[in-house]
């Protein structure tokens, strides 16, 4: 699952920076929600499968400070992309404004404003979950939550949000045309 969620989301990116056609702001906040995904799965499934691994649950001090920052860092990137849900509302009810309102400086500007509903949103939240009683959470239930937020909606992003977009399945085909043909003429030339 870690594998399919990085390559998955890897591609996403490549794709619509390879494809200038894509360089609107509904593909920018796009490759932006697949890097936070792949940050966000980074930060925890490695150490997790370590431990699986080992048969251990223990993690250094630093670690574990290091762990946490990136995880709240990449859940609140997670959250604040949904400005994209603006973009759409822009793109469908003003498509003749479209370009004109979602123009690079008010894209700028909506990451630093969400980043700011976010940010106490995500907080509250989190103090919530710490300061709740320990008894009122089985750590099975607590495992499968993290588990569904930290691997399996990652992974499902690139199916939802892009394999289905016609415009990313024609980046994807141009992208490895374009990958194969460069390979072709590297091997060519080495004969």
């Amino acid at each position: 699952m870690y594998l399919i969620t990085v390559l998955g989301n890897l591609l996403i990116i490549l794709a619509i920076s390879s494809d200038s056609r894509l360089h609107t702001p509904m593909y920018f906040f796009l490759s932006n929600l697949s890097l936070v995904d792949i940050g966000i799965t980074s930060t925890t499934i490695p150490k997790m499968l370590v431990n699986i691994q080992k048969q251990s649950k223990a993690i250094i001090y630093a670690g574990c400070i290091f762990q946490t920052y990136f995880f709240i860092l990449f859940g609140m990137l997670d959250d604040f992309i949904m400005v994209i849900a603006y973009d759409r509302f822009v793109a469908i009810c003003h498509p003749l404004h479209y370009m004109v309102i979602m123009n690079p400086r008010l894209c700028g500007l909506l990451v630093l404003v969400f980043f700011t509903m976010i940010v106490s949103l995500f907080y509250g939240t989190i103090l919530g979950v710490y300061l709740s009683s320990a008894g009122t959470h089985s750590s099975q239930s607590n495992a499968t939550a993290s588990v569904m937020y930290a691997v399996v909606t990652p992974m499902l992003n690139p199916f939802i949000y892009s394999f289905r977009n016609r415009d990313i399945k024609g980046a994807l085909k141009r992208f490895f045309g374009m990958a194969g043909k460069i390979g072709t003429i590297i091997l060519n030339q080495k004969v």
